[in-house]
């Protein structure tokens, strides 16, 4: 993942949708991951010969990188969500707060990356399972996903997904 860190340039995408909510209501239902994940395909099935098909065939990753929001965040504050569009490719976005015990735990110190490692404890899921979650969605969709710093307590989960519609 980290050799394709030159795709997470912003200045080649333009947004298309955000959403932003109480991370408190986002985790109060589990149900919030499968809605979310169906408008933000919707929505990136845009365009496509085949939306139904790209949007479907997205969504498998899309709610597994909301899933493991949902179990990461820390219950405070936003969480946001957005997308965005280039000539080749679709960004999902995902932003929220986390623990500082986790940040601490998994920021390399000056890269700004989280790097998804052992489990911290309960509040604490980015675990090695994670890191193969991450790899295999990766391969399978051919996309670019990348863990960064948000800000002072917030992590960002960003996604390029190949907008071509050649999935095998």
């Amino acid at each position: 993942m980290e050799e394709e860190a030159s795709r997470f340039d912003d200045h080649a995408f333009v947004p298309m949708v955000s959403l932003e909510m109480n991370v408190a209501v986002f985790k109060s239902q589990w149900q919030f991951c499968d809605e979310i994940t169906e408008y933000l395909s919707d929505i990136l099935g845009q365009g496509h010969s085949d939306p139904a098909r790209y949007a479907n065939f997205l969504s498998v990753a899309a709610n597994e990188l909301i899933e493991l929001a949902f179990r990461a965040t820390n219950g405070r504050g936003t969480i946001s969500f957005s997308l965005a569009r280039s000539a080749t490719y679709n960004r999902l976005r995902i932003a929220f707060p986390c623990d500082e015990e986790f940040r601490r735990k998994h920021v390399k110190a000056g890269s700004g990356k989280i790097q998804p490692g052992p489990n911290g404890g309960p509040d604490h899921t980015v675990t090695k399972s994670d890191e193969a979650l991450l790899n295999n969605l990766a391969t399978i969709f051919g996309a670019a996903i990348h863990i960064e710093k948000d800000g002072a307590d917030r992590i960002g989960i960003i996604a390029d997904f190949p907008s071509a519609e050649d999935f095998q």
